[in-house]
């Protein structure tokens, strides 16, 4: 829960010339890398192959076999995740009086807050708001046992040696998520005669593909700030197929002026209203489909 009417917010209403500004943070990885499925409310299950089917060519006037294959299934729960964020009922009138666009900001603030909840979630098990795991949910990706330690070799042989691991194990490699600041070490990486390895990589701070690997940047990959930086710098693997999340509700953003939403105090006492947004995600990941590659030593 976040209170606006203190602090820099304390005066409103009052003429601000490009409307509220706030911090822009990058999104979320899943999103960019992940195709989004459609999915209903409530436990959806997703048909696995086991053994995938092989085909059989048929000579003519031959008898066809039994096609080999088995499947399975898991399912993907629903997640709601929510944003409630108090603040002065006069900021409504600053956004009346001056076009400011105040409750548009604190809208796409919150929807900022709730694309991180994904990668959080989905990547650690991590809820946003106190930065702990939640330990019930025992689908998500750092599960996985396939780990690299950042080397001396370099941040590219890191990333090969993610790559062979999924690869041996029959695995598909389409999507990678950077650490800002390993992008940055990808990205300034040289030669010993001072040459960069990836010039097309600029600084690093939107790199979109490596290697022929579709990537996306966020501090989301190390859970910062939300949660204490988990020393994680990359995760690579099958983006495509390896995670199957969907929205199964999009609540409307609702504008709460009366009762007490947040265990707060009552609103209507406070001289507060509060803007809340909810989500409702559904998501299953296939843990052994992701390599990650993590600094072990700090």
């Amino acid at each position: 829960m976040a209170t606006f009417g203190s602090g820099d917010l304390k005066n409103l209403p009052r003429n601000i010339a490009d409307g509220l500004v706030k911090d822009t943070v990058t999104g979320s990885t899943v999103a960019a890398l992940s195709g989004r499925t459609p999915m209903r409310f409530g436990n959806t299950d997703i048909i696995t192959f086991n053994d995938s089917p092989k085909a059989e060519f048929v000579g003519e006037g031959a008898q066809k076999s039994h096609t080999t294959g088995s499947f399975g299934f898991v399912t993907a729960t629903p997640k709601k995740a929510q944003v409630t964020m108090r603040f002065n009922e006069e900021v409504q009138w600053a956004d009346e009086d001056y076009q400011l666009g105040v409750l548009s900001e604190l809208a796409n603030a919150g929807s900022v807050a709730l694309s991180r909840a994904l990668d959080l979630g989905l990547y650690y098990r991590i809820n946003p708001l106190t930065g702990t795991a939640i330990t019930g949910w025992t689908n998500y990706l750092n599960s996985t046992t396939k780990r690299v330690e950042i080397g001396t070799a370099g941040a590219d042989i890191d990333v090969e040696t993610a790559v062979g691991l999924l690869l041996a194990d029959q695995k598909s490699v389409n999507g990678m998520a950077l650490d800002p600041s390993y992008a940055w070490t990808l990205a300034t990486a040289r030669y010993t005669d001072g040459r960069k390895k990836f010039p097309d990589l600029g600084f690093g701070t939107s790199i979109s593909n490596f290697q022929g690997i579709n990537a996306s940047v966020s501090n989301t990959v190390s859970a910062q700030p939300e949660a204490a930086d988990n020393n994680i710098k990359a995760i690579v693997g099958d983006f495509a197929a390896g995670i199957r999340w969907g929205v199964q509700r999009d609540i409307p953003l609702e504008v709460i002026r009366f009762g007490d939403p947040d265990g707060q105090g009552d609103l209507k006492r406070s001289n507060q209203i509060a803007l809340r947004l909810e989500i409702v995600y559904g998501w299953y990941v296939f843990a052994d489909r992701f390599a990650v590659i993590e600094d072990a030593a700090a």
